[in-house]
């Protein structure tokens, strides 16, 4: 069985509100409710969400509640002293510890090959398909990311980051590059980037094997990162397995897809995914009302 390990704990500083809850879909989907939706087409059996604990109960009642039944769920909780023994949050943090730390706090509650997403990112059918299949052979040593257009990835109404990716002849990612204020422009002819390059998502493939790997390397990052910024430093996922990647730790496996992804970086966003949404429905990639 594979788990969908959501990371559900932040907050949208830039749209506002808690927007993993945020109806885009014609019956009052929220893009979480179509990622689990095309899991469950995949073969998930499970979803464990990462939450904060002071919205536990409105997650379960507007988000979890209508998975009863149909899959497995579970919960894990992200927090500023969810922290190794013997180890305190600097005096004055506030901002939560990152990508890689909601990963590494699910290492008690996964023990079986699992995909990791984003809550409030739309990644498409094709995305959950192919970490199905890959999750079926992993071995240890193995993890894989879906690879997107980063020309399928862009905001009209304002600058996003991208995690800009390179990968070998045969497919292995070689690094994860986080570049930031990349807009449409930027791929457009003269412009710095390619529309076809391959940007991460924060949509990968793991083993448990991972989780020992990221207790090291949250414990380097506690170590050599953290007394630098200690009120703003984070420990990105992407940043951890590039760094196992140069050590010869870990294969990543590239799985590119020619899906559109959809997000609410700004507002101004929702319209756009709310008639994404409505033309897949349209074509019949899904039904009208999910969880009928």
């Amino acid at each position: 069985m594979h788990s969908l390990l959501v990371l559900a704990a932040g907050m949208g500083s830039r749209y506002g509100g808690l927007k993993q809850i945020d109806p885009v879909g014609p019956s009052g989907e929220t893009m979480l409710d179509y990622s689990v939706f095309d899991a469950l087409r995949a073969g998930f059996g499970r979803v464990v969400f990462v939450i904060r604990r002071d919205f536990e109960a409105v997650f379960r009642e507007r988000v979890a509640s209508k998975y009863v039944g149909r899959i497995e769920v579970d919960f894990v909780f992200q927090s500023l002293d969810a922290l190794p023994p013997g180890i305190t949050a600097p005096a004055g943090r506030e901002k939560p510890w990152g990508t890689g730390h909601a990963t590494w706090c699910a290492r008690e509650k996964v023990g079986e090959p699992f995909a990791v997403i984003n809550a409030d990112d739309f990644y498409g059918a094709d995305s959950f398909r192919q970490l199905g299949n890959f999750l079926s052979r992993a071995n240890a040593t193995e993890a894989a990311m879906v690879g997107f257009r980063l020309g399928n990835t862009l905001s009209e109404a304002g600058a996003v980051s991208r995690g800009i990716c390179r990968a070998d002849s045969g497919g292995r990612l070689l690094s994860v590059t986080e570049r930031t204020g990349i807009v449409p422009a930027d791929t457009q002819p003269g412009g710095s980037l390619s529309p076809q390059t391959i940007v991460s998502m924060n949509c990968w493939g793991f083993t448990p094997a991972i989780f020992p790997q990221l207790d090291r390397e949250f414990a380097a990052f506690l170590r050599d990162a953290l007394p630098a910024a200690p009120t703003k430093a984070e420990f990105y996922l992407p940043a951890a397995v590039s760094n196992l990647i140069a050590r010869g730790e870990l294969q990543v496996q590239v799985l590119p897809t020619e899906s559109q992804w959809f997000g609410v970086t700004y507002r101004e966003d929702k319209p756009t995914v709310v008639a994404s949404i409505q033309a897949l429905v349209a074509a019949g990639a899904y039904p009208e009302r999910l969880w009928a």
